[in-house]
């Protein structure tokens, strides 16, 4: 099993602050703007973007959630691994908001598709947009396409993308890890 940096930590900042004012000439003042990380890994990439827009940019008031989409998936209780629920954190109204999905990796697309389905469930937003820090763009199930994206990857066949962040893992560093 070999791995290589794709992404340092400098990049990563980069390319934060990248997406940061791609939000910011879409969404202005954010007043009519949500954020939503989707569970797990997407809040790293929502909270860091929330921070870069208050702190670098003067965005005053940003809503910010957290999406748990385990029970809307469409492998829940499919395979023998028993999938754990982590908590959604939304106390904003999602009603005729534009709401944006946060995520680190878009894969297949299928936790996009949960995604859709559970927002549902705190009412509907006039748009939706995806932001996603790392788009694996040859291997999607699913006709989904980020309006944002961090960096494309041509990962293939045994190939897997790991994020890691300073929060929680540590360091701030992508892997390409060929298993």
């Amino acid at each position: 099993m070999g791995q290589k940096v794709l992404l340092s930590e400098k990049e990563i900042n980069i390319i934060l602050h990248r997406l940061a004012c791609q939000l910011l000439e879409s969404h202005l003042d954010f007043k009519d703007t949500v954020l939503i990380g989707i569970q797990p890994r997407g809040i790293f990439v929502a909270q860091r973007l929330t921070k870069i827009l208050k702190k670098e940019y003067g965005v005053k008031h940003i809503d910010l959630g957290f999406l748990d989409i385990t029970f809307y998936r469409d492998d829940f209780r499919r395979g023998d691994k028993t999938l754990e629920a982590t908590k959604t954190k939304i106390d904003f109204l999602v009603e005729d908001k534009k709401v944006v999905f946060v995520d680190d990796v878009l894969y297949t697309g299928r936790s996009i598709r949960a995604a859709l389905t559970a927002i549902q469930s705190f009412g509907r937003p006039s748009e939706i947009e995806l932001l996603t820090l790392i788009d694996r763009r040859f291997s999607r199930h699913l006709p989904i396409q980020p309006n944002y994206r961090g960096r494309q990857v041509d990962a293939i066949n045994n190939e897997k993308v790991k994020v890691m962040w300073k929060e929680n893992d540590g360091e701030d560093v992508i892997y390409l890890i060929n298993t």
